[in-house]
């Protein structure tokens, strides 16, 4: 137990409790490094069949990486005053626990109520089952800070229904429960009021028989239809918009659709870092053909790319420091970004430096 995350056995079940719920859960590098090693136990402890990950509080599951303190590390070393050690490792360790999710042996339940963004996307879509409530705001925004879709974003994001993952990966837009179980994200939709009764209905379960049945049993019996997902509804049009190989063709597409959604979607688009925007197509498209660990190897280039640029730091502090939301983006429009700008961020690491999961 440490005053961020909380972890503890119930019966057959490992536990977490991501608990910073005034900074809304926001994964940070201690908790990846008391998360890691106790997962990796409980992963083949006999006593534990299934993990359930959940947030503190009723605002938010985790509302993503502590990357304002990957800012404040890389700043201090660009200024001669630290090694910037706290950026790289924070990236490095956190797809190492993404992975050890994702490879995970046994039921591995997120109860994602409330905000789920960027890392705790990461914690969630690699388990298993994705229990989602009435109040889930979830969403990739990283283009807003002058990055991209990481923790697996090039993986799970093409592998939404068409275009639906690019157009949420470039826009950053917020799902609601019914859009995250109609893209896949969600498995299951359960009120958040029921969400004690259904921990305690795990808890009692009787695993001796398979124990992915028997989860599924037990989520079957509280989960809820959650209405129409309003993304069907623009499923075409973004289908005609984002089935395109340039972020120029993608805003061209969007003024020849002609509707109020296409101008707001366009004007979401001109607001975001032309290089993360460049960036995250590159990525979404590569990673439609890519197995997980190879999309994760290129991810961790990109980290290290981006967060390198003066557009990170000018998106964390437009939006996250002195909250303005009106970052100097540098390069400043989509025509300056180059392929060759592009290709040098995918462009491997020296020796003992790349990012390798099996």
């Amino acid at each position: 137990m440490t005053e961020d995350v909380l972890l503890e056995t119930r019966g057959p079940l490992g536990l977490v409790t991501l608990h910073r719920p005034r900074a809304l859960n926001a994964l940070n590098l201690g908790m990846i490094r008391v998360l890691h090693p106790q997962l990796e136990a409980w992963a083949t402890s006999p006593d534990v069949r299934a993990v359930v990950i959940r947030g503190a509080g009723e605002k938010a599951f985790c509302a993503g990486g502590d990357v304002r303190a990957v800012h404040e590390s890389l700043a201090r070393e660009k200024a001669g005053e630290g090694d910037g050690r706290l950026g790289r490792d924070f990236f490095r360790e956190e797809y190492r626990l993404n992975h050890l999710i994702h490879t995970f042996p046994k039921p591995f339940i997120a109860l994602v109520d409330g905000i789920c963004m960027g890392g705790g996307v990461g914690l969630s879509v690699h388990g298993s089952h994705r229990v989602v409530t009435e109040r889930l705001v979830l969403a990739m925004p990283e283009t807003a800070i002058g990055i991209f879709p990481d923790v697996g974003g090039g993986w799970f994001l093409p592998r939404y229904p068409g275009e639906l993952g690019t157009y949420l990966g470039l826009t950053g837009a917020r799902c609601g429960a019914a859009d995250a179980l109609h893209v896949g994200y969600a498995t299951h939709h359960v009120p958040a009021a029921r969400l004690p009764a259904l921990l305690d209905a795990l808890e009692a379960a009787d695993f001796r028989g398979e124990v992915r049945a028997v989860v599924d049993g037990v989520l079957a019996r509280f989960s809820e239809p959650a209405g129409t997902a309003p993304l069907e509804a623009m499923e075409e049009a973004i289908q005609r918009c984002f089935a395109h190989a340039r972020v120029e063709d993608v805003l061209q597409a969007l003024v020849r659709e002609g509707s109020a959604w296409a101008a707001d979607v366009r004007a979401t688009l001109t607001r975001m870092s032309p290089f993360g925007l460049k960036v995250t197509l590159a990525l979404l498209r590569r990673g439609r053909a890519l197995s997980y660990p190879e999309v994760v190897t290129l991810e961790y280039r990109l980290a290290r790319a981006c967060t390198s640029r003066e557009d990170f730091h000018q998106g964390i502090r437009a939006v996250l420091v002195e909250k303005h939301g009106r970052p100097h983006w540098r390069p400043s429009t989509l025509e300056e970004v180059t392929e060759a700008m592009v290709e040098e961020a995918f462009r491997p690491l020296p020796p003992g430096e790349e990012l390798v999961v099996a």
